[in-house]
């Protein structure tokens, strides 16, 4: 009984050190996908939308921006649009600086797919990301200007 019991344990803590411990390659391509969706506008780089994003790119997106006092309708935008966007949205250098946001949180890195968030100056980014021959795309987007409270709401 003894030994079925430190047999279960041992996998299990393999099982939860294996989930922990993050397996390089394709956290690393994720997470840079994801970053280079963020510096593609903060530093007018469209090619870098090119190669983090998929043609099928599917982004909606709700804005509240100003004096505004309830998000507006849901936006959306193409890869052609995003790509667009990217060549010129900050080509004087004053929508971003050095204490802009740029994160990166990986919720999770499966072998095809992951799910990602992306914090930067414009707001919160939820990101479906795929791999495609080998290589990390985004392919959806779901995002939202930051909230007018310092605190999101979270639920547990």
């Amino acid at each position: 009984m003894k030994k079925l019991i430190a047999l279960a344990l041992a996998t299990c803590t393999a099982v939860v050190l294996g989930m922990a411990t993050p397996r390089g390659g394709d956290h690393e391509a994720v997470e840079r996908a994801c970053f280079d969706y963020i510096d593609a506008f903060y530093e007018v780089k469209p090619e870098y939308i090119e190669r983090s994003v998929h043609e099928s790119l599917r982004k909606v997106g709700f804005s509240m921006w100003g004096d505004m006092t309830d998000y507006s309708e849901p936006h959306e935008m193409t890869f052609a649009q995003a790509r667009d966007l990217a060549a010129s949205w900050n080509t004087e250098g004053t929508k971003t600086d050095d204490d802009s946001p740029r994160e990166v949180v990986l919720y999770e890195v499966l072998d095809k797919t992951a799910v990602a968030k992306v914090t930067a100056m414009w707001g919160v980014d939820y990101m479906h990301l795929a791999k495609f021959d080998d290589t990390w795309k985004i392919i959806n987007v779901i995002w939202q200007s930051h909230p007018p409270r310092a605190e999101a709401s979270y639920a547990r």
